[in-house]
């Protein structure tokens, strides 16, 4: 009785790939003792590198060496704080007998006096989806029939609307911009509609920052946690 070899399916393939393991990562070079690894992967010998260089070596080893450590305790911190204002805000919510779940929102705390001030916030990862070639289209079409007619500041909008950085990303802000003018074209309210239909929340970010009041005014400075404007 003869059997027949089974064709593997792409999606089997897929899954077999995926379940292979990952190749090891090549474990570190042991550097011998009296030398040093320059930025090309090079043992040179301590002897023929000069002191100054040694000692700037060691220097940013310090110094990147501090800056994990504090990376660390900072990331720490973060983790903390959104875990106690969450634990306050179900706290407060329960006197209410209200049960909140998933992420809360944003949440601006004081102190009793006034003088301190905690902003939890949330900042959403926006994109477009296909529908904005779309209403890129739409839009191109009342620019090129409105020719002469057209306000030259429009067309500047429109094209700085949709240039790109130097990644490669458009500018959702100047984007959504655009829904603001007041064209009654038909065309342009459908490229309104999709680009407000190709919108996508794609990912969100949680974020704190901490103000305390100056002196006996309404304004509040940042507490700064950035190293460079600390």
């Amino acid at each position: 009785m003869s059997t027949k070899s089974k064709t593997p399916t792409p999606a089997a393939g897929a899954a077999a790939i995926a379940a292979a393991p990952a190749p090891a990562a090549p474990a570190p070079q042991a550097i011998p003792e009296g030398y040093r690894q320059d930025a090309k992967g090079r043992l040179v010998p301590e002897s023929v590198i000069k002191p100054i260089d040694m000692t700037r070596d060691e220097l940013v080893i310090a110094l990147v060496k501090k800056a994990k450590a504090l990376s660390a305790t900072i990331a720490t911190f973060r983790t903390e704080v959104f875990d106690l204002a969450d634990q306050f805000v179900a706290l407060s919510a329960a006197e209410f007998k209200v049960s909140l779940g998933g992420r809360k929102g944003n949440l601006t705390l004081h102190s009793f006096d006034g003088r301190y001030k905690v902003l939890l916030a949330i900042a959403e990862h926006l994109t477009f989806d296909e529908r904005l070639q779309a209403a890129k289209a739409l839009i191109d079409e009342c620019i090129n029939e409105w020719a002469e007619n057209s306000r030259p500041e429009i067309k500047v909008l429109v094209s700085e609307a949709f240039d790109t950085d130097k990644e490669g990303k458009l500018n959702t802000g100047k984007i959504l911009g655009l829904r603001r003018y007041d064209i009654t074209d038909k065309r342009w309210q459908r490229a309104m509609a999709a680009i407000g239909e190709s919108l996508q929340v794609v990912g969100s970010k949680r974020y704190v920052r901490f103000y305390e009041r100056v002196g006996d005014t309404d304004k509040y400075e940042p507490i700064s946690l950035d190293i460079a404007g600390a």
